[in-house]
């Protein structure tokens, strides 16, 4: 299997534009779609302008159904225990419907405090309990997907669902597991035959090899093929001189750096700065932008030309990384994203040239 790349949206900007706040998304998913990625990811974030623009992804999902032929239309990702199964399986349905079969997703269990209000009876559980209340919950959702019947509670008591509709085109469903630096959930996402979304922002590059060979011993002891899909989202931005990337990118990233800050709570950041919680002030947060932008631009992300970043993908795709989503709409102007989408078609090619150079010698010996 090839190493593919994708796209990814999860602007931070989201009162940045009166009109059109949608029409550079669907513009570059357009392009991308017929340039040959391997699909659109757009995320789930509620109630901050960091991520705002994602409040529903299936909503998006079959707007970019209705844009494109052949991409893939993944949410990156559901917070899973909010939602109800069925809920989730209808909507999804219709954007496998209106696009021939390419919907797919990826699950959490939700962090953020405000996300509470939809769901205020799972505010008084554990971490682990949420956790598991996704697994449980994705584990549903697959065999509704299937056309297996289901029974769930009512004010009466139990109500079984036959069947839900529309049918969804593809009879699995296509699941990720989200997760970051937690091995435990590495292996279960194996143990389930889900895939795997993650960030390299969120874990170090020294652990992402263990926990990929974690992953698919794990699929392989549990009865699932051995491979899995490994997708790993990566801000990107590629120009023709890493100097002038730098500088395109660097007042973008910071602002887009300090915005996720915001997500913080005062106590985060002094533990990151060693600083009394009381006296955290917005230089705090922009000194904490700084030393990420720093990491960002030295291991964390895909800045440079194509050229200069062949090393990295080179050394994520040995550790078994399949896909590469390309976080591209971190605040760099629209022109600028659409001129380096053309640029991370040009590395993308590298790697889908060389898979059907390896297949044809294949072929030939």
């Amino acid at each position: 299997m090839s190493l593919t790349f994708s796209l990814f949206f999860f602007s931070s900007d989201s009162e940045e534009k009166e009109r059109g706040k949608y029409a550079a998304l669907l513009d570059l998913a357009e392009e991308a779609d017929e340039r040959g990625f391997e699909a659109v990811w757009t995320p789930e974030r509620h109630f901050h302008r960091f991520g705002g623009l994602f409040p529903n992804p299936s909503v998006l999902g079959a707007a970019l159904a209705a844009k494109t032929r052949r991409i893939g239309i993944r949410a990156g990702s559901i917070s899973l225990p909010f939602h109800h199964p069925l809920r989730v399986a209808e909507d999804w349905s219709i954007v496998d419907n209106l696009s021939g079969g390419r919907a797919g997703l990826s699950v959490t269990y939700g962090w953020h405090p405000k996300e509470y209000v939809f769901a205020p009876e799972l505010h008084a559980l554990r971490r682990d309990e949420n956790r598991e209340a996704m697994y449980e919950r994705l584990a549903l959702l697959k065999r509704i997907w299937r056309g297996e019947p289901a029974s769930f509670s009512t004010s009466e008591g139990e109500e079984t669902i036959e069947r839900f509709y529309p049918t969804p085109v593809q009879r699995e469903l296509p699941a990720w597991v989200t997760t970051a630096r937690s091995r435990d959930s590495w292996r279960r996402a194996g143990e389930i035959g889900a895939n795997v979304l993650t960030a390299l922002y969120a874990i170090d590059k020294a652990d992402l090899k263990g926990h990929i060979a974690e992953y698919r011993e794990a699929r392989r002891l549990n009865g699932h093929s051995p491979d899995g899909r490994v997708t790993v989202m990566l801000h990107t931005f590629l120009g023709d001189d890493p100097m002038t990337v730098r500088e395109t990118v660097r007042a973008p990233m910071l602002r887009y750096l300090a915005h996720h800050t915001e997500l913080f709570d005062a106590a985060h950041i002094a533990r990151e700065l060693r600083v009394d919680p009381s006296r955290i002030t917005d230089k705090h947060r922009r000194i904490i932008a700084s030393a990420a932008f720093e990491r960002y631009w030295n291991h964390s992300a895909l800045f440079g030309t194509p050229e200069t970043c062949v090393s990295m993908v080179n050394e994520l795709e040995a550790m078994g990384v399949d896909e590469i989503a390309c976080l591209i709409d971190f605040g760099v102007s629209e022109r600028d994203m659409a001129e380096s989408l053309t640029r991370i078609d040009r590395l993308r090619l590298r790697y889908a040239d060389s898979s059907t150079a390896k297949e044809g010698s294949g072929m030939n010996g």
